[in-house]
């Protein structure tokens, strides 16, 4: 295994070509408030396997592919599963 940084999160936007946004979430706790703070951060990811809205994925640092990417989308964790009346109101 090599020492490269992994990360997981949750995919935002996927409308580049061969690109998408990967949202990482985390929570910690203040060490002197003690107040649980929320913290995200949005990162470009490469992607060859054709990850959609919604999908949790593991990226993996690499060397710089373009001017923000840095990432690359090593699997798909769990996929989103839309119903077919998802965007429907009644």
């Amino acid at each position: 295994m090599n020492t490269r940084r992994r990360m997981t999160g949750v995919v935002t936007s996927n409308k580049m070509q061969k690109t998408v946004v990967v949202e990482i979430s985390r929570s910690y706790r203040h060490p002197v408030y003690k107040k649980v703070i929320h913290r995200s951060m949005r990162v470009k990811a490469h992607d060859e396997l054709g990850c959609q809205i919604g999908d949790a994925v593991q990226i993996v640092e690499s060397r710089p592919l373009s001017a923000e990417k840095r990432w690359v989308v090593e699997a798909i964790l769990k996929r989103e599963t839309k119903t077919a009346d998802a965007g429907v109101e009644v």
